[in-house]
């Protein structure tokens, strides 16, 4: 219990709960340990609740029915996600699916609980729709993306974004996981990096991307 408290108080909304409501939350909270490619919610899942990420990460990504996947947003060390609540929120209407892309730890406040404080707290409420908002843009740029920029772009992007969270320019990623990252297939991905690494923008090694020219890859998105 102690555990799980110590990580409640990290909840935006925590100080704002009466002392009742505080001890409704930590009795209907959990602590979960997920594996890399363990999908914690999908479309025909229960309603999870809300989720807090202690450590690791997760992709969130919407599934066609031929099954492509498109790539919304990451979740990492210290975000929260209500879309794994989604049957709280009405104004829901499209299903996601979460896969852990790193092994994490989640506190998991309970659907149930989630709902019932939505509804009384208004401290609760704004922040569910604060982070609502906050994901919405994270979808449009996403769109904005697969839309209205080139594939060189989208890609030069997305390798300067993992450079600047990892502070390495070796990539230890496949042609597979940046296609699922950039909402591509893997075959195109190939062929673009294929000219990145001609252009001598970066060298591909088995497994792993090392880039050669942060600069010429920054040019590409200007």
């Amino acid at each position: 219990m102690e555990t799980v408290n110590l990580y409640l108080k990290r909840l935006p909304y925590w100080s704002n709960l009466s002392v009742n409501e505080k001890e409704y939350v930590r009795n209907h909270s959990v602590l979960r340990h997920n594996d890399k490619d363990i999908i914690i919610h999908g479309c025909e899942d229960a309603c999870l609740g809300m989720l807090y990420v202690i450590r690791g990460s997760i992709r969130v990504y919407l599934l066609s029915e031929k099954g492509r996947e498109i790539t919304l947003f990451r979740l990492e060390e210290g975000d929260s996600c209500v879309l794994s609540a989604s049957c709280v929120i009405s104004q829901i209407t499209f299903d996601t699916q979460m896969v852990v892309e790193k092994d994490c730890d989640l506190l998991i406040v309970g659907s149930g609980v989630f709902s019932a404080l939505a509804k009384q707290n208004v401290y609760v409420r704004c922040f569910m729709y604060e982070l609502l908002t906050e994901r919405f843009s994270s979808v449009m740029w996403t769109m904005q993306q697969i839309l209205f920029f080139g594939f060189d772009k989208r890609l030069a992007a997305f390798l300067l974004s993992e450079y600047e969270r990892t502070g390495s320019k070796r990539l230890g990623i496949t042609h597979e996981q940046i296609a699922q990252q950039i909402n591509s297939a893997r075959e195109v991905v190939a062929r673009m990096l294929k000219r990145f690494s001609s252009d001598n923008l970066l060298e591909m090694k088995r497994g792993e991307i090392l880039l050669q020219d942060i600069a010429g890859l920054r040019n590409l998105i200007q």
